[in-house]
């Protein structure tokens, strides 16, 4: 080799950019981040199922973190080092089951409303019974509660929406009125819970209730 290319070889060893390793989806600290997440949002989870689980069996206000801490596996630290505040807890519950809430009750294409309505309320009717008999004394539960009726009236508005078409506006909000007591919780629980029917029972109550409303909208 001569000198000239030794220089040039010696130079471009010296002066050249140390390579950066490429880190693909095989890299360990690729898996290592990608667990590290994943057990963080399922302890954030696990946290937010706990409260929630307890909501289904006292009052809120009777909720502590310890409890909290307790039904999720975890230490009242972990529980503030994810969510800060019980307070901030409690929000993002509120955020959690209204979101879920509206999931379960959406109707999907040409769907059954009354089965969807009703596989809700069975599965959610006591939860929202216990917290609509708090709304009064918690405000974080109002929040809760209080789109809970307007969700209610836009899913009648929704499901029945060809029914109503060509209503006046003053027919049209009565017959949403009497559909939405005709398909509301109250009325799922006095007739599952107050006379002790059967689901189906139930559903083919609730569903001549609203059969009855829309015949008298035809005859009018």
């Amino acid at each position: 080799m001569s000198g000239d290319v030794r220089a040039f070889s010696r130079h471009h060893q010296l002066t050249r950019k140390p390579t950066t390793p490429y880190r693909g989806v095989h890299d360990p600290r690729t898996y290592t981040q990608a667990a590290r997440a994943g057990a963080t949002e399922a302890t954030r989870r696990a946290i937010i199922d706990a409260i929630v689980a307890l909501a289904h069996e006292r009052l809120t206000l009777e909720i502590t973190l310890d409890d909290v801490a307790r039904i999720a596996g975890v230490s009242v630290r972990t529980v503030l080092r994810h969510f800060g505040t019980r307070d901030r807890l409690l929000d993002e519950a509120v955020r959690v089951t209204v979101a879920a809430v509206e999931s379960e009750r959406r109707v999907a294409g040409d769907g059954d409303a009354f089965g969807t309505i009703i596989d809700h309320y069975e599965l959610r009717g006591d939860f929202m019974r216990r917290m609509l008999a708090q709304e009064d004394r918690d405000p974080r539960i109002a929040a809760f509660t209080v789109p809970g009726r307007l969700l209610h009236r836009r899913w009648v508005e929704d499901v029945f929406a060809d029914a109503l078409e060509g209503s006046e506006p003053e027919r049209r909000d009565e017959l949403v009125d009497l559909l939405v007591v005709a398909t509301d919780l109250q009325t799922w629980a006095l007739l599952r819970r107050d006379r002790g029917l059967e689901r189906d029972a139930v559903e083919q109550r609730m569903r001549t209730l609203a059969d009855r409303v829309l015949a008298g909208a035809v005859r009018a």
